[in-house]
């Protein structure tokens, strides 16, 4: 197969799950696939297994033929990879599209990266996302990106779930005042104890803690109800990711007014306690900061792209058909 110049394909490479999309220059999306996590910090092999299972997904339901030996059947491939860190990184993501020729003209940037760019429609300003890790990107009209990766110190629900079962233990130990968690985590366990819990959590055969993070939501619940100790976690973390955000704001020479764009499952939560902390953080150093929830999956931001790779210009027709055409919101969630 030759390559289609009408054609772009868009891959979000997440700690949980990747998707890929393929849209026509028009921003028809026409095909999408998901797998699991293709983070190459954790595994290389499964990283690179989730990539190729997601991409001929895509393919299969675009009406394509597979993707290995054809020849380049897209335009441009953008690839938003969490794991896209340290410039050794990128070469090994690089290596990997150019093996697998899915496009002459190939891009990888940090998954954060990919966020900014789908916030908004001219993909300026700030992005902090936050599902199951955290990171944070930003950037000047006209200038290039800058994303946080290993300077990022406030993570994503992994972290909070953390924090959550640090104040049941220090509850039960009567460092802490009580806490409404103690009763919403055991119940979400099934367990009678906080010792139970304690034991659960460390002891020597106990399972993986990969879902760890949906103690996150319980979390975000009880702050929302008014416990004093969740709502003394979630704004500490808010106020932490606002110090991030200003941050990567100064690194790119952003001032003044701008649009700061929040996303990810923790963003997605109904509670505003959290994006509320974050803003009032950035808006004591900057009251000219505009704040965004972004309106599209972060995938849509390396299909955009990879339509900027393609010389596609994007505007808001386009980004309208995007929506318009994007999978059910099923295929996204975690």
């Amino acid at each position: 197969m030759t390559a289609r110049s009408d054609l772009v394909l868009g891959i979000d490479a997440g700690n949980t799950k990747t998707i890929a999309l393929i849209a026509d220059t028009s921003g028809t999306v026409l095909g999408w696939g998901r797998a699991g996590s293709s983070n190459i910090y954790v595994s290389k092999p499964r990283a690179f297994l989730a990539l190729d299972q997601a991409v001929q997904a895509a393919c299969t339901r675009a009406g394509l033929a597979g993707t290995h030996g054809v020849g380049s059947p897209f335009a441009a491939v953008t690839l938003s990879a969490t794991g896209a860190d340290w410039p050794e990184d990128f070469q090994v993501l690089n290596t990997l599209l150019t093996e697998r020729a899915w496009a002459e003209r190939i891009q990888v940037v940090n998954d954060a990266v990919g966020a900014l760019r789908a916030g908004t429609l001219e993909g300026t300003g700030v992005a902090v996302a936050c599902g199951t890790s955290a990171g944070t990107a930003a950037r000047a009209p006209g200038g290039p990106a800058w994303h946080s990766s290993y300077w990022q110190e406030p993570e994503g629900a992994n972290e909070l779930a953390k924090f959550a079962l640090r104040a049941v233990y220090r509850a039960q130990l009567g460092i802490d005042p009580p806490t409404s968690l103690t009763g919403k985590i055991l119940t979400h366990f099934g367990l009678g104890s906080t010792e139970a819990l304690l034991h659960a959590q460390t002891r020597r055969d106990r399972r993986s803690t990969r879902r760890l993070g949906r103690l996150a939501r319980i979390l975000l619940d009880e702050a929302q109800a008014g416990d004093e100790t969740s709502l003394k976690i979630v704004c500490k973390h808010g106020q932490a990711l606002g110090d991030y955000a200003l941050a990567a704001a100064r690194q790119v020479g952003l001032s003044g007014a701008y649009t700061l764009v929040t996303s990810g499952g923790v963003m997605r939560h109904p509670s505003p306690v959290l994006i509320r902390a974050l803003m009032e953080q950035v808006w004591e150093t900057n009251p000219e900061v505009k704040w965004q929830a972004s309106h599209h999956e972060p995938v849509f931001g390396a299909l955009l792209l990879a339509l900027e790779l393609a010389q596609h210009p994007v505007d808001g027709e386009l980004m309208e058909r995007l929506e318009a055409t994007c999978p059910d919101e099923s295929v996204f969630l975690t």
